[in-house]
């Protein structure tokens, strides 16, 4: 069919069609989201296949992070330029080139450029699958709509690590880029057949290359700052510097977009106080939830020293519960006002992340377990009314840069929370163990009992006499840093709790958004076969 617009596919598949498009476009985002989370158990391998350090692998997800917040800015002008179809597919394809390439990387800068191609296609792909869903359901099935794209975007992070971990026991890291390679040839060819081509043809709209250049200088400039400031010391020329570019590429991009005829980011739709409401929420989102996805892995292993094989999967059921429910949240939005989900979940959240300030080395597998499943509960009840108070608060013409914008928003604070909880973990590990070590005077009796006990553990097991003592002192060192570092990650949780009672006051001011129906083409295809 030539031109086949919304409306044609609707009156050629009829009402099914909308599950036809669902599907499409969830093969398509579980494919880039199970790629880009699969990789980050094989970082320990990449670095000893090609002898690199850590400040040279962060790339590897640092690249993928930032290249996908740009990515989703990106979506609005390219389903304006190209149409959904020729979109979805040419970037799957795209990434498909990019898996191989990467499986096949004779060397990290190889990688680390296809893990930017990949972030990139993530990010393109969030958005047009968010779009697409809301287009071609009615507005009182958009929420379970968004439900099922919560479940695909969810799916991804669940199974990724398990799968990844399996991988890499079984074959080697190479073959973690093969596995999504038959799910994108399904969804391109399903792309091709049940996507809408460009709705009208009006004038094509140029691409923005100033405003996308002062984008990624600000935050290439800002996440290489963050990521490298513990390192480089924050008051560095190097560091300051990056800063000070990192700021004023943000404010000219801003001035830029304001002012330019045919921008990358309309900032009309900051203009709506719901979904500025809505974008605030998520940026919050994005640090609380991404921050302490990072951050419990990094406890179970370094504290309670369990294998990555076990941390995965200590998360994936808390994963697979979320996708279970995401399902019935989008359907419960349908019916209850958006905000009060909102709060629901963000209260979910900042109960279980005060829970978890509470854990140490003793603290249980299932208590832990536990914590995250609450956490996932609140994403399930968080993210399809949010996407959904935010999208219907736009005029259609503005659904494509709001989808973007949302995305962008969580993205961005994700960002922001892996590097800052990363520092902040740092600073308080630090803060703590020079606290514990004033107290090792002479008049401690605790820590002079530790050290004979250990002594004469010492001199039981045959050690020499000059050794003992150095060895108690070594053991009460560790010991010291140990306490430190569990007190930092305890730290960084209660401020992760933090962060999300914070949401609760843009979700509280978030008013009930009206949509306006009669400009959906979906309503109009009903209405005319009524």
């Amino acid at each position: 069919m030539a031109s086949e617009t919304t409306d044609s596919l609707f009156r050629h598949y009829g009402p099914g069609y909308r599950w036809l498009a669902t599907v499409t476009v969830m093969l398509g985002t579980i494919s880039a989201v199970l790629t880009t989370t699969s990789v980050n158990v094989a970082i320990p391998d990449i670095m000893g296949a090609f002898g690199i350090g850590q400040d040279r692998a962060q790339w590897l997800s640092t690249g993928a992070l930032a290249a996908t917040t740009v990515g989703m800015l990106l979506n609005a002008w390219m389903m304006t330029r190209f149409g959904q179809r020729r979109t979805f597919v040419w970037v799957l394809v795209v990434f498909v080139a990019s898996l191989m390439v990467a499986g096949l990387s004779p060397n990290e800068s190889v990688l680390i450029f296809c893990r930017i191609v990949q972030g990139a296609v993530a990010g393109l792909l969030q958005p047009l699958s968010m779009y697409t869903l809301f287009r071609v359901f009615p507005p009182e099935q958009r929420g379970t709509a968004m439900g099922f794209f919560g479940m695909s975007v969810i799916l991804g992070p669940a199974l990724g690590p398990t799968l990844g971990g399996v991988m890499i026991e079984h074959f080697n890291w190479r073959y973690i880029f093969y596995v999504a390679v038959p799910v994108c040839a399904i969804a391109i060819l399903m792309g091709s057949v049940f996507l809408p081509e460009r709705e009208e043809a009006g004038e094509r709209v140029r691409f923005d290359w100033q405003g996308f250049a002062l984008l990624v200088t600000a935050l290439a400039c800002l996440l290489t700052g963050l990521s490298n400031g513990q390192r480089e010391g924050w008051q560095s020329d190097y560091i300051l510097s990056l800063f000070v570019i990192a700021i004023l590429a943000a404010v000219s991009f801003v001035v830029w977009e304001l002012r330019a005829p045919q921008p990358l980011v309309d900032l009309k739709v900051l203009a709506n106080p719901q979904f500025t409401g809505a974008a605030v929420v998520a940026c919050l989102f994005g640090v609380g939830l991404f921050g302490s996805t990072y951050l419990v892995p990094l406890f179970v292993q370094t504290v309670q020293h369990m294998t990555p094989y076990a941390a995965g999967l200590m998360l994936m059921p808390a994963g697979l519960i979320m996708g279970a429910l995401m399902p019935m949240a989008g359907y419960l939005s349908d019916r209850v006002p958006s905000r009060s989900l909102i709060i629901a979940g963000l209260l979910c959240f900042a109960v279980s992340s005060w829970w978890l300030a509470g854990v140490d080395a003793n603290t249980s597998f299932w208590t832990i377990a536990w914590c995250i499943v609450v956490t996932r509960i609140g994403l399930s009840l968080i993210k399809p009314a949010l996407n959904l108070a935010a999208l219907r608060s736009l005029r259609p013409e503005l659904l494509g840069q709001g989808a973007g914008m949302i995305n962008f928003a969580r993205q961005l604070g994700g960002a922001f929370g892996v590097n800052l909880l990363s520092v902040i973990l740092d600073r308080r590990t630090s803060f703590h163990s020079d606290a514990l070590t004033a107290l090792q005077t002479s008049g401690n009796s605790a820590t002079a009992e530790l050290l004979r006990q250990v002594q004469d553990l010492l001199a039981q097991s045959g050690a020499p006499p000059d050794l003992q003592a150095s060895g108690a002192l070594h053991f009460l060192a560790r010991v010291l840093h140990a306490q430190a570092y569990s007190m930092g990650f305890r730290d960084s949780f209660l401020i992760v709790a933090i962060v999300f009672a914070l949401g609760l006051i843009p979700a509280w001011m978030m008013g009930r958004a009206r949509s306006k129906p009669e400009s959906d083409p979906v309503l109009r295809f009903e209405t005319r076969a009524r």
